[in-house]
């Protein structure tokens, strides 16, 4: 291990007992050397001591970094190292179309929060203190604050790249005959709506430690959804070898999509532990988690849509507009996201989406519990409430006339198997009474429902290639036991344990003989990580294969040796019998001992990958999924005619769980979406403020810590009622779907139909504040629109659409310009410019809306 460049070799003592680190998680312990794995612990060697991180992060908003003092900081006690950009010039970012991230920021910084240089000390608190002494002197630039900011001000732009100005990507697909659907509607109907963003919340912040080896082999232990891509990362910024870089993600005291980027401290402390010799560790404070965010995007939505009188659609045009932050992050997915799964709840014969995601001085957003989803998700479902009641169908009832049947290829391409929806609203409605209760309850008492669907994986890799998506490996000791290997991360859903289930189960094994190595770049598969709810159906399935081919061998060999076909064999109870005469057989150690003799030592191995999804078009790698969840909620609320106050008395959820392999699990997750989706429905906000220009140019978190931003409390949680609905989807393991995303989709439009129900009070926006409420009300005993929302969607120039023939039409997935698709004259024509056409549509909806 080589000597630091500012610190010799700490003399460990009694009084300072020190360790030496090859490569596992690490204690201090007094006394004689002691030995636990591969870790050493002496108080009688000489070796470096550990050093902890602070960064130095910007205090403006947007600007060119002039100069970075570092003298005074250098001379403070304790301090071992200083590191500017020009150390990591090499950027980064999770999508490789947007890898505008500096592990430290090079000449610019672009939101309060951007870290600029790092400090590593002896102490965390003399890291501290060293880093409030570096001065850093700035050329302030102007402040992009919001979507219709970066739409009105191209320059200067924020980042060099994009489609244009200070917009980071633009979308316009357009999937059969948009116009002609309108026409044929007997109403059309538009609304503007706002989800504004939200933060994860996670109880565990972000940290990371890393371990220099020797001159080049580096390990980093991190707080992470995704080694994989963490590992990646580094060996493109840090320029090494990948095989000379091990990433271990520790379990996960909370994720939520938050970690799931590659982060800038995992980064800072590989490069110093590899340029010092030390072990180097970064642990956030709770305000640099807000920094960090990668959390919900703040959308504002525009959507229309053609009903006929028996309350089927005809065509829907949606519009979003993402607040992205600073980085590039999974922004061009989660635009793509804000449109991609509208279709697979509802059979939607044309649609037209179109997107675009804005550059702003603010923390980057990304990917949150729903990734992309619950924005249009929202602003579907109270859509379609409006239209029930303008049609005068029931809720329910218009959305059961609408379902997608099983076994589909949506409008856009999106191949979904099984669904349970119907049977997810027809639990809810039940159990709730909404039959008896809707429209009927006492003023201040209403109910609303909402439905949603989630993926359970995403189609593809973030980095394109034809690899499997999860590897998993089995190790069968003569003992008995069974170890398996697998790069999947614990984040707290429970894949440890589904993991550990589905190879007991089809070796006939307790779980106590099960032993997991997991989320070790070194010694496990690759799987791409935990996120887009892809865990228990990847993983599982290459578990599968993996523990089916074991079985295979082991009853090759018994069958041999009991002279019985292998095909009569079970594996149960720790044993291997006859099915025909169960007392003839062999324990499993027994079994494993006779394949091992005839096949040598045995190990297999298994893998997933996604099947190819139909759609061709660009763009359409995002939404794909091998198969897809389905929910329905119905909340329960009170509220308060004078205050606009109110609660949420009772939650009735159902999901299709497609089959639970752990019922404890999907109830646990189906709770925690609940308990999530109330908050960012009721309460929570990343919302930001301008400091007056006489004193700062910042734009600020405004409530960047728990004290300020809320959350639910248990005190704020109501009686849950969760309905599990099996459909056995055959894409699953054992018949399994996802339940870790899915469930939070339909509470946030559950609660805003509710209040309407309640006291008459359209929030067409989230949260749903109780001041909002009482400002609808208060219209509302004016005799105005007792409405409370954005008023209008801006004017952008999306650009001429990418067209797809839908299914119906006889399209193959293609655009209708590419070269390869099939040849078809006058289908789904659209004439006249996207302004053209957009004026047109709009005089015909308002004489629509005033005829019906």
């Amino acid at each position: 291990m080589p000597k630091s460049d500012s610190k010799p070799a700490v003399k460990a003592s009694k009084d300072n007992p020190e360790l030496r680190l090859i490569g596992t998680p690490f204690r201090r312990v007094d006394g004689r050397t002691k030995v636990t794995g591969q870790l050493q612990f002496a108080d009688d060697l000489s070796f470096p001591r550990m050093v902890y991180v602070k960064l130095v992060r910007s205090t403006v908003p947007h600007a060119n970094i002039k100069n970075i003092d570092c003298s005074e900081a250098r001379k403070m006690p304790g301090v071992v190292d200083i590191m500017l950009g020009e150390e990591l010039p090499v950027p980064y970012g999770i999508l490789p179309v947007s890898r505008d991230e500096h592990a430290l920021a090079i000449n610019k910084v672009r939101f309060v929060g951007d870290p600029v240089a790092a400090v590593a000390a002896l102490t965390e608190d003399q890291a501290h203190e060293a880093a409030l002494a570096v001065k850093v002197k700035y050329e302030v630039l102007p402040t992009i604050d919001s979507i219709q900011t970066a739409l009105k001000t191209p320059e200067p732009r924020i980042h060099e790249y994009g489609d244009e100005g200070n917009l980071h990507k633009k979308v316009s697909l357009e999937f059969g005959a948009v116009d002609e659907g309108f026409e044929q509607a007997d109403v059309v109907l538009e609304d503007t709506v706002f989800f504004q963003g939200n933060t994860h919340l996670p109880i565990e912040q972000h940290a990371a430690v890393a371990v220099a080896e020797d001159e080049d082999r580096v390990t980093l232990y991190s707080s992470t959804q995704t080694p994989h891509y963490v590992h990646r990362a580094l060996a493109r910024v840090l320029q090494i070898p990948a095989s000379r870089i091990r990433v271990i993600a520790c379990s996960v005291g909370g994720g939520f999509g938050g970690k799931t980027d590659p982060f800038n401290h995992e980064i800072i402390v590989t490069k110093l532990a590899l340029k010092l010799g030390r072990p180097v560790k970064a642990t956030l404070t709770r305000e640099e988690v807000f920094y960090c965010h990668r959390g919900r995007h703040p959308v504002l939505m525009n959507l229309r849509t053609g009903f006929r009188k028996d309350g089927s659609m005809t065509a829907q045009h949606l519009r979003t507009a993402l607040d992205g932050g600073g980085y590039g992050s999974y922004g061009v997915a989660s635009t793509f996201y804000t449109g991609a799964l509208q279709t697979t709840t509802y059979t939607l014969p044309a649609y037209r989406f179109e997107a675009v995601r804005a550059f702003t001085n603010k923390p980057p957003c990304g990917p949150k519990r729903g990734h992309g989803t619950p924005q249009p998700r929202f602003a579907y479902e109270i859509h379609l409430d409006k239209a029930a009641e303008k049609l005068r169908i029931d809720p329910a009832e218009l959305r059961l006339r609408n379902l997608l049947p099983a076994n589909s290829v949506t409008a856009n391409w999106l191949e979904v198997g099984s669904t349970g929806l119907r049977q997810c609203i027809e639990a809810v409605v039940a159990g709730s009474g909404w039959k008896e209760r809707y429209g009927k309850l006492p003023e201040g008492r209403g109910l609303g429902l909402a439905c949603g669907a989630y993926m359970c994986g995403a189609g593809l890799p973030i980095y394109w290639n034809h690899m499997p998506q999860s590897g998993v490996q089995l190790k069968l000791d003569r003992s008995g036991g069974v170890a398996i290997f697998c790069g999947q991360a614990e984040v707290g859903q429970g894949s440890d344990s589904v993991l550990a289930a589905i190879v007991a189960e089809i070796l006939g094994i307790s779980l106590a003989d099960v032993r997991l190595c997991v989320a070790d770049t070194d010694l496990t598969p690759v799987d791409l990580g935990s996120y887009s709810s892809r865990v228990t159906l990847m993983m599982g399935q290459a578990a599968m294969q993996a523990a089916e081919r074991a079985r295979e061998l082991i009853a090759k060999a018994v069958g041999a040796q009991l002279e019985i076909p292998e095909n009569y064999l079970v594996f149960a109870d720790n044993r291997v019998f006859y099915s025909g005469d169960p007392d003839k057989g062999l324990s499993f150690s027994e079994a494993v001992i006779a394949a091992e003799a005839r096949f040598g030592t045995l190990g297999t191995t298994g893998s997933y990958t996604p099947p190819r999804a139909p759609g061709r078009y660009r763009g359409a790698g995002v939404g794909p999924s091998p198969t897809y969840s389905f929910t329905a909620a119905i909340l329960e609320v009170e509220v308060d005619p004078q205050t606009g106050l109110y609660n949420v008395d009772h939650v009735w959820l159902a999901h299709d769980i497609g089959r639970a392999i752990n019922p404890v699990l999907v109830l646990g997750q189906i709770e925690g979406s609940v308990y999530m989706g109330l908050g960012e429905a009721i309460m929570e906000e990343q919302e930001f403020r301008r400091l007056p220009k006489r004193l700062s140019p910042s734009l600020v978190h405004k409530m960047p810590s728990l004290l300020e931003y809320k959350s639910p409390g248990f005190h704020d949680m109501p009686e849950i009622t969760s309905y599990l609905v099996e459909t056995d989807d055959e894409r699953g393991p054992f018949g399994a779907k996802e339940v870790g995303q899915g469930p939070l989709l339909p509470i946030m439009p559950a609660l805003a139909n509710a209040v309407y129900d309640a006291v008459g009070v359209r929030v067409d926006q989230v949260p749903i504040r109780p001041d909002l409420v009482l400002k609808g009300l208060q219209a509302k005993a004016k005799g105005k629109e007792a409405r409370v929302g954005p008023a209008n969607f801006p004017e952008i120039d999306f650009g001429d659409p990418v067209l797809v023939h839908t299914p119906e039409q006889g399209g193959d997935g293609r655009a209708v310009d590419d070269p390869k698709a099939k040849r078809r004259t006058g289908v789904g024509s659209s004439t006249g410019t996207m302004k053209e056409r957009d004026q047109a549509l709009k005089e015909k909806d308002s004489a629509a809306l005033t005829t019906n």
